[in-house]
């Protein structure tokens, strides 16, 4: 049996091709989009620097993220979340993790906290931060113009691939391929955009440069995926079905001993204690300026993959901004099956959650209810506390 990407909900032969052309540009009518920009930032008061006008320039949309500054009320205690949270883990079959941090306070509860599970495409995130980074510091640009070609295709989900073979390259700006890579968790963009940035190294740089912990950053979808195969990266892979003929012809025994060991100790894992914290420093704008935390958030809003994991337990009236990952499947076990989102409260009151399956057997239904689980346990937590609150 072959390792397959196994998604949320069957799709048609052409959606899993992926679209042509980029859906961003056909989307929006510019004019409104720059003008409902122009709009946001003229509530928020005067730019800190010449941000906006880059950012009118791409047609990005305006997300309600988090006020620099941004202060919670923390003096409620999660005490019985922690207690819900453990019970949704210890029910579940199979190695998960999850952990739940408000943002702007102090605490972080859950399940195996500390323990390293793959992120496979929650990776894209750290990317995508270290590129608005670089746009916070001057270095790139949002609307700066990168080409694609075939030599830069790398495997699986690629949305742009068959563009490029069609046209022999495509040439997108920084902003689009973000869209791409978050959203539609293109492989391809987000490999030009992490090489663009500085590659794998300059990813680390930036986390340690920004406190975060609790996380790896791997070499490279092309490399990764190779190695949890049991194969080395060749570039004839990128092309047709090679990648997955040579990794046919490996024996089962092989295949299975890489996938076990990359679960057990992932060269792209994280810690969900780490994985929260740095989303709920994201939510509360500690890592980007106010324009960058906007861009990233409208993107995140509008994640295409995952509808029914963390997203499908939604209460109404919450909003949330989330990336999801799935690893590699063989034999029936599915590995690296993850969301982590910010949500937002009605109220306003952000919390960040991150679900990640390092290893089970259980049905995509199944490990979409335990999501579920976990939102249900988070909504209950928030309605007390605002109880609480009002009968102060």
């Amino acid at each position: 049996m072959s390792i397959r990407l196994y998604r949320d909900t069957p799709v048609s032969l052409g959606r899993r091709l992926g679209p042509r052309r980029s859906p961003w540009r056909k989307r929006f009518s510019l004019a409104g989009v720059v003008a409902g920009l122009a709009g946001a930032f003229a509530l928020a008061g005067p730019p800190i620097s010449d941000a906006p006008s880059k950012l009118l320039a791409t047609g990005i949309r305006p997300a309600q993220a988090a006020a620099p500054h941004y202060h919670a009320d923390c003096s409620a205690r999660p005490t019985q979340l922690q207690q819900e949270l453990s019970g949704i883990a210890e029910s579940f079959s199979g190695k998960v993790g999850i952990a739940v941090a408000k943002a702007g306070c102090d605490w972080t509860v859950g399940a195996r906290l500390n323990d390293f599970f793959p992120q496979q495409s929650v990776s894209k995130l750290w990317v995508s931060l270290t590129v608005l980074d670089a746009v916070d510091q001057g270095s790139l640009r949002l609307d700066q113009p990168l080409t694609i070609r075939p030599e830069d295709l790398t495997l699986f989900n690629q949305p742009l691939r068959w563009q490029v073979l069609e046209q022999g390259s495509v040439t997108l700006p920084v902003h689009d391929l973000m869209q791409n890579a978050l959203s539609l968790s293109d492989n391809t963009a987000n490999d030009r955009l992490l090489w663009t940035a500085g590659g794998p190294d300059r990813v680390r740089a930036m986390m340690a440069d920004k406190g975060i912990s609790g996380i790896r950053f791997g070499p490279g979808e092309r490399l990764l995926q190779s190695a949890i195969s049991g194969l080395r990266w060749d570039p004839s892979y990128s092309l047709g079905s090679n990648f997955e003929q040579a990794r046919a012809r490996l024996p089962k025994a092989d295949r299975v001993a890489s996938l076990d060991r990359y679960v057990a100790d992932p060269m792209d894992g994280a810690q969900p204690a780490g994985m929260a914290r740095a989303l709920a420093r994201l939510a509360a704008g500690e890592l980007l300026s106010p324009q960058s935390t906007a861009v990233i958030m409208d993107i995140l809003s509008r994640t295409h993959s995952g509808p029914r994991r963390l997203k499908g337990g939604l209460v109404p009236g919450w909003k949330i901004f989330h990336k999801t990952g799935t690893g590699q499947e063989l034999a029936g076990t599915a590995t690296g099956y993850n969301d982590v989102a910010i949500v937002q409260a009605p109220d306003g009151t952000f919390y960040a959650v991150a679900v990640m399956i390092g290893q089970t057997r259980q049905p995509i239904p199944e490990r979409m209810k335990m999501m579920h689980e976990v939102m249900a346990a988070l909504s209950r937590f928030h309605a007390s506390t605002e109880m609480k609150v009002a009968s102060r």
